[in-house]
């Protein structure tokens, strides 16, 4: 029962302290700073006094890495395997397609901003004259 009441509770708060995770998690401190040095894609920031801060994403990696480790009983090997596989299949090409978005609009908004310019230096020409 404590996954479904974690998952709510996850995304309420912006960052959380690794104290606070590893009670939602279900692990020690400890481990979940070993987790870090074997999974590259846990990468938690880092508060100025040094302390570990995770988001919502970090946390739903973390229960999912516990999963994978304690539930289904895969090596820490093997559940690197599993994650980057499972990165793999996520659709990718939505992401570029955002980036291609994004760049396309910023040529539009250049593009109108060029445009624009070109106008208010049309008005003062013939105001000077």
């Amino acid at each position: 029962m404590s996954p479904v009441k974690a998952e709510p509770e996850v995304e309420t708060k912006l960052y959380r302290p690794i104290s606070e995770v590893s009670e939602m998690v279900g692990v020690k401190a400890h481990v979940l700073r070993y987790w870090e040095t074997q999974f590259s894609m846990l990468r938690p920031k880092k508060n100025r006094a040094g302390n570990r801060m995770y988001r919502p994403d970090e946390i739903k990696l973390l229960l999912q890495i516990k999963e994978l480790l304690y539930a289904r009983r895969f090596t820490i090997a093997g559940a690197q395997r599993r994650l980057l596989d499972d990165r793999k299949e996520t659709p990718q090409g939505e992401l570029r397609f955002d980036d291609a978005g994004k760049k396309m609009l910023l040529q539009e908004v250049k593009s109108e901003l060029r445009h624009l310019a070109e106008r208010l230096r049309g008005r003062r020409t013939p105001g000077r004259g």
